[in-house]
């Protein structure tokens, strides 16, 4: 028991000496380790990327487990990064190394480094990235020259010598905001949303003491080229084509590298290289390398290039044969293979701003025949071609070349007719000059009726005339042809039958169109007698405008009729006429208006208004067709009565008055409006006053008194300022008469009976002298006739018989160039009551009349004596002049007084 205590005892005491060695050894590494840290440190930084290296000391060998380094990454003494790289004990002899990529410039950072055994860490070894500052007296910003792509953040850090203060950072001119690190050191972080333009992006730092610094970054894009596409042109070489990318500035654009079956491209810049290489049948692929600082492409193709041929385009084309319609075309091909190919080619004929492309094919196809041309016309022509078997893409077009044709006769007219005011015009349209063909000398016209066609008749119209006017019965057919003549010849003959003005044409109706768009949009009924079609032909309602015309076709029935010579606010008739083998039918007629226009005031020319009781009628003569701008529909017209308009209207455009109804007295102006589609127009005014039918009454009847007694008036002072003029006429003064002895100066009087009313009067017969003659032994006065009053001496009213006397010669006076001395008009009206004449019988038979004798009377009746309201006419004759009597006698008539008992 004794022995068995002493052996463990001396075991625990072997166990505790161990235990004690053991940590004394512990101990021993561990102060070993504690003074294993890095050697050799290096950092060195590219771009964005820190790179540090180094070495473990000796002492570290004897570490039996993992030893840890410790990297801290700072930037102005601040922490940015921390990383831990472990060492296992058989790496511990090797080079040791640690990279990382940051946001910041690594110009602008510092690393320290140290190793980490179990709780125990050697001292921080720390390096700088930055170069020395000590001899530059410009703050420094970082990166420089750094390749930078389009869409990144990046952080450009300023770095101040010491005792300078900062002030601003720019980016290519701009302000910016950096963040302050320290006092010398400031980052500025910005979002590259826009590549370098012309050369790079500048980022400049600038101090208090106005010294500035700067970096120049290159931003760009990396390579972006697309839709890589080859092809051969001659058989023998690769061509490729592609998409280039966006632009990068123009350094970073140099700087890419283009790459074709890994030989260099020449010119890459457009999208194109080329390399020579076999052409072999079957598919393979062929691929493009881009590449540059920021990035790498590759791009593939995969084709087999016998079916992508390109062709060159055709050399020396020549034109020869050339005809009226038709001319060949000849051209080369500088690639001999062409020749075994199967081609297609494109010939594109121009001619004054057209283009018609025609096709055609053929085994190295090199020429071309050209028809349908027009004759005497230039034409300007160009071909390009490509494989008609796996056609891939046609060649570039070749040079133009330009020729032109030789004439021909001229095309057929086009003739239509206008029939106006009885008369027939054929109208034919002018030739362009691609129908001409020539220039055109003259047209000839001939016309015949149609049913006697071999007689015809003919005439030549001037070139620049396109219409003729025929006299011709227009009762009758006529079939009319014309031709036109160039130096080539004439036309084919164009023909068309006008049919008689007598024809039925009122049977057509004439309805309203509307236009729109400057054009009518024309349709109708299809007609069975349309063999060749149809004719729509129009010209101005008003005027002699020369017809227009268009020609459709049998299966259509609808046309848009456009003339550059169309007018707003003009009425144009449309008719539409179906063509047949005789003469044309009219179908339909239309009227329209293009575009309708407002009327102008002051429509109604001759506006007038009546009353009627209380209604007032307004009244207009018909509006003529040549004011009419628009299609009237209606009138209105308008007035006001208390600051109330009130209207009547019409829907009838052929009405010319309009009533307003229940009027009071006074005043109204009244407006007549015509309506059309663009509104009421046309306003026309007129003013009137209503009264009442009593007041119009009495109003007439003063306006008459009053026109009454201004003509009495009138009257009055004319008779008054020419009394003494009308008392002369009315009643004369009456001279005695003057008598000689019986026997000196006679003359034959002719007294006949003449009947009276009793409103007759009594007409003196007075005696007439000539100048000479001696009365009593007198001459007259003034050498003026005598004037004898007809009243013999002792006459007085005495009681007459009536009985018939001959003729009697009396004493009397004459002016030899006045056979009868006319009355005046106002004896009729006053008589001579105290003037008869006393005629005594006699014998008829022995004297040519009865002397008048003195005191002697002619009985006329068995009464007493009579009034001389009733006479006798007696007219004096002169039957024989005395030839030796010395006065020369005129007689005139004497009026006797009527007898009572008749």
């Amino acid at each position: 028991m004794v022995i068995v205590r002493g052996i463990t005892m001396i075991t625990w005491i072997l166990l505790v000496s161990l235990f004690w060695r053991s940590i004394q050894d512990g101990n021993g590494q561990d102060n070993g380790i504690m003074h294993c840290g890095p050697q050799n440190l290096t950092v060195r930084s590219s771009s964005q990327m820190i790179h540090v290296t180094w070495k473990v000391e000796p002492s570290c060998s004897a570490v039996q487990d993992e030893l840890i380094y410790e990297l801290v990454v700072l930037i102005a003494d601040e922490q940015v990064h921390y990383a831990e790289v472990p060492v296992k004990p058989e790496q511990i002899e090797s080079t040791h190394s640690w990279n990382w990529t940051s946001s910041l410039a690594m110009e602008c950072a510092s690393v320290r480094l140290r190793s980490r055994y179990k709780n125990h860490t050697s001292p921080w070894k720390q390096e700088r990235t930055l170069p020395e500052m000590n001899t530059s007296k410009e703050p420094q910003v970082f990166p420089r020259d750094r390749r930078l792509k389009v869409g990144s953040s990046f952080t450009f850090c300023c770095v101040l010598p010491a005792g300078e203060v900062f002030k601003k950072m720019y980016l290519n001119g701009t302000d910016m905001k950096p963040t302050k690190i320290s006092n010398q050191i400031f980052d500025l972080t910005v979002h590259l949303d826009q590549p370098s333009r012309d050369s790079c992006t500048n980022v400049e730092c600038e101090t208090t003491q106005t010294n500035i610094g700067g970096a120049c970054a290159y931003i760009g894009y990396p390579p972006q080229d697309s839709n890589l596409q080859c092809e051969t042109r001659n058989l023998t070489s690769v061509e490729c084509h592609w998409t280039v990318g966006r632009t990068s500035s123009s350094k970073i654009g140099r700087e890419t590298k283009y790459q074709l079956l890994g030989s260099p491209c020449k010119d890459p810049s457009k999208g194109t290289c080329s390399k020579t290489e076999r052409i072999d049948v079957g598919e393979r692929n062929w691929t493009l390398t881009a590449e540059n600082a920021l990035g790498k492409v590759n791009l593939i193709d995969t084709a087999d290039l016998t079916k992508r041929v390109h062709m060159f385009a055709p050399q020396g084309v020549t034109v020869s044969a050339v005809n009226a319609r038709n001319v060949s075309l000849k051209w080369e091909w500088n690639v001999q293979q062409y020749y075994n190919l199967n081609i297609t080619c494109q010939v594109n004929i121009s001619h004054v701003e057209k283009n018609t492309i025609s096709e055609i094919f053929g085994v190295g196809l090199n020429f071309a025949v050209l028809n349908y041309l027009i004759p005497n016309w230039s034409y300007n022509v160009r071909v390009r071609c490509g494989t008609a078997q796996h056609f891939w893409k046609w060649s570039d077009w070749s040079k133009s070349v330009n020729f032109h044709t030789r004439g021909d006769v001229p095309d057929a007219l086009d003739v239509w007719m206008q029939m106006k005011d009885n008369q027939i015009i054929a109208i034919w349209k002018m030739l362009l000059a691609n129908q001409s063909h020539g220039q055109i000398l003259d047209y000839e016209v001939t016309w015949a009726k149609a049913t006697e066609r071999e007689r015809q008749n003919r005439t030549t119209v001037a070139h620049n005339t396109h219409s003729v006017a025929l006299s011709v019965d227009t009762n009758e057919d006529y079939i009319i042809t014309v031709t036109a003549r160039n130096i080539n010849g004439s036309s084919t003959p164009s023909t068309i039958t006008i049919p008689s003005l007598n024809s039925d044409r009122t049977r057509v109706n004439t309805s309203r169109i509307t236009g729109s768009n400057g054009s009518f949009n024309l349709s109708w009924s299809a007609s069975p007698v349309a063999s060749c079609g149809y004719i729509v032909d129009w010209s101005p309602t008003l005027g002699h405008c020369i017809v227009e015309w268009l020609k459709v076709s049998p299966s259509e029935s609808n046309a848009i009729v456009f003339s550059k010579n169309f007018k707003d606010g003009v009425r144009y008739s449309l008719s539409i006429y179906a063509c047949t083998p005789g003469a044309p039918v009219l179908l339909d007629r239309r009227e329209g208006y293009v575009h309708e226009e407002r009327i102008q005031d002051g429509l109604f020319k001759t506006l007038e208004g009546k009353q009627q009781d209380s209604d007032f009628v307004v009244s207009w003569d018909p509006v003529s067709l040549r004011e009419q701008t628009a299609f009237i529909q209606g009138y209105v017209l308008y007035y006001t009565d208390n600051n109330k308009v009130i209207n009547f209207s019409t829907d009838d455009p052929a009405a010319t008055s309009l009533t307003a109804r229940g009027l009071k007295n006074g005043t109204y102006t009244f407006t007549v409006k015509a309506k059309t589609a663009v509104g009421e127009c046309g306003d026309t005014p007129i003013t009137s006053t209503l009264n009442s039918p009593s007041d119009d009454l009495i109003s007439a009847v003063v306006i008459s008194l009053v026109a009454v007694f201004g003509f009495l008036t009138l009257l009055t002072i004319v008779c008054f300022r020419h009394w003494t003029c009308i008392k002369q006429k009315v009643y004369p003064p009456i001279p005695k008469p003057v008598l000689t002895s019986p026997g000196k100066f006679t003359c034959p009087l002719y007294v006949d009976q003449y009947h009276h009313s009793e409103a007759d009067i009594v007409d003196v017969a007075e005696l007439h002298c000539s100048e000479g003659a001696t009365v009593n032994g007198y001459i007259s006065q003034e050498n003026m006739p005598f004037v004898f009053a007809q009243t013999p001496k002792g006459y007085y009213n005495q009681p007459l018989k009536k009985s018939t006397p001959p003729p009697l010669p009396l004493p009397t006076t004459a002016i030899p160039s006045q056979s009868v001395l006319p009355s005046s008009p106002f004896r009729s009206l006053f008589p001579n009551l105290s003037y008869n004449l006393t005629m005594q019988p006699g014998d008829q038979q022995s004297y040519s009349g009865p002397e008048l004798q003195e005191g002697s009377s002619l009985e006329i009746s068995s009464g007493g004596y009579q009034p001389q309201g009733h006479t006798e006419i007696f007219t004096m004759n002169q039957t024989e002049e005395d030839p030796g009597s010395p006065m020369s006698c005129v007689s005139t008539y004497i009026l006797l007084p009527k007898s009572p008992s008749r």
